[in-house]
Parts: C-alpha cells; sequence; structure tokens
C-alpha cells in the first residue's frame, strides 16, 4: 500500500475538559496516549499539530514530533492542512487524521483507515462499527453513517437514519446504519481541496465536518473495522472509562 503519514491535532481549549490533551491517563499525558497508537499503526511519519507551548513541550518531553501551527483554526482538519504546507507534502501524500482524544484507537485500525484509499473511487476514508444499542443509535452524541453496496457514504447524521416508517422495521434500520468512528484518512490534494471550500448548509446544520466532502461530490469510503476502537475522551467520564480500557 501507499507510505502513509499521521497528524494529531492538539488543543488545549476545550468547553467540556479544558487542557485536554494533557490529562493524566494512567500515568502518561492523553496525547502520549495517541501518539503511540499512530507509531504502532507504521506509519511513516507521526506528527503532534498544536498552537500551545505546553501541548509542545509535553508532546517533545516524550519524544514526539511536533508542528506548531497558527491560532484561530476551526477544525482539525485545518490544522492539518497547514501541517502539509508548512511540510510540503504532495498532494498524493496519504494522511491520517488521528484525534488526540482517541487514546485507545489500536494501530490496525489506522493502518486500514489509511489502505481503504486504495480503493481508487475514494477522496476520504474513515472507519464505522454496527451497533450495539438502541440507546446509542438514537443518541445525538453518536455519529450514524448508512453506505451503498461499493461501502461508499450515502450519509452522516446526528439523527437516526435511516427512519422506519413502518412499525417492525426498527431493528432493519438499526442494522442499516453504522456508529461512525472519528478517523479520517485523504491524500493532501484532497485535503487542501476541503479547507478551502465554505461550510456546506448541511454541515452547519448537524455540524458534522464531513458533510462539506459529500456536499463537494468527493466520495467517501466507510470500512468496518475488525475490532472496535475504545471510546474517545469528552467527558471526565469518558475519561474514567478510557483509563479502565487501558488498564
Amino acid at each position: 500500500m501507499t507510505e502513509f503519514v499521521v497528524v494529531i491535532p492538539a488543543r488545549y481549549a476545550s468547553t467540556r475538559l479544558p487542557g485536554k490533551p494533557l490529562l493524566d491517563l494512567n500515568g502518561k499525558p492523553m496525547i502520549q496516549h495517541a501518539y503511540e497508537r499512530g507509531v504502532e499503526s507504521g506509519a511513516a511519519e507521526v506528527v503532534v499539530a498544536t498552537d500551545d507551548k505546553r501541548i509542545a513541550d509535553a508532546a517533545e518531553s516524550f519524544g514526539a514530533t511536533v508542528c506548531m501551527t497558527a491560532e484561530g483554526h476551526q477544525s482539525g482538519t485545518e490544522r492539518i492542512a497547514e501541517v502539509a504546507d508548512l511540510r510540503d507534502w504532495d498532494d498524493a501524500q496519504v494522511v491520517v487524521n488521528l484525534q488526540g482524544d482517541e487514546p485507545s484507537m489500536p494501530g490496525i485500525l489506522i493502518k486500514q483507515c489509511a489502505k481503504l484509499l486504495t480503493d481508487a473511487a475514494a477522496d476520504i476514508s474513515t472507519l464505522a462499527s454496527p451497533f450495539l444499542t438502541r440507546k446509542d443509535l438514537e443518541s445525538p452524541n453518536c455519529v450514524k453513517v448508512i453506505r451503498n453496496l461499493n461501502n461508499h457514504a450515502i450519509y452522516f447524521s446526528r439523527s437516526v437514519i435511516p427512519h422506519a416508517r413502518e412499525s417492525g422495521q426498527d431493528e432493519l434500520a438499526m442494522r442499516a446504519a453504522l456508529h461512525h468512528h472519528g478517523i479520517y484518512a485523504y491524500r493532501c490534494g484532497v485535503l487542501r481541496q476541503l479547507v478551502a471550500a465554505e461550510p456546506s448548509s448541511l454541515e452547519v446544520s448537524e455540524q458534522l465536518e464531513q458533510l462539506r466532502a459529500l456536499s463537494l461530490g468527493m466520495t467517501i469510503v466507510v470500512g468496518i473495522p475488525p475490532e472496535r476502537p475504545g471510546i474517545g475522551v469528552d467527558t471526565a467520564e469518558d475519561l474514567l472509562r478510557a483509563a479502565a480500557e487501558l488498564s
């Protein structure tokens, strides 16, 4: 497969967990766990991208490559695009966006996400798993994705999709929807197109950045991982669950 790199965008500000990348998780800052998962993937390079010196200092202390980026980025995608430009990566270079609050994303899944771009029709790749509970399916915090027969995304939503129009079809709808995991791979040329475009009305409405790509007519291939990744950390409760998973 094509060589890939991993970029971990990390910012200090967080509404629910300020300083999230530096929170202690079983004796290490959370960003270190994410970095180690990136290294385990076999990536040619793993870069921590941040605008905060505290995060940069912590990352350098455990041996990570750090790229300082501008303040004011609205998303991790924008921060990664700046890294691609600063490091002069070619448009064909495959980069995986690994969130700094995903300390339990197995390296094998990061590699799988990158490998999905061998689909010549794909502009972007991502991962999603079957829903485990109806509660998760109905939660707006769990993003749903539905695919076509080529495993390409049709739509992402915080609402339940597809809608079960008739009684007795709830289980059918639950099998059709997948629980999206927040990991992406793209070629740098696609990444640059994404950040140059204005947010679409779909993206603004759902607050889901990947809908910008669908609005632009891009193809997102969605793979099902052989194992579920661990929990992403958004709250103090999530941090406790992540600590238990990693212990």
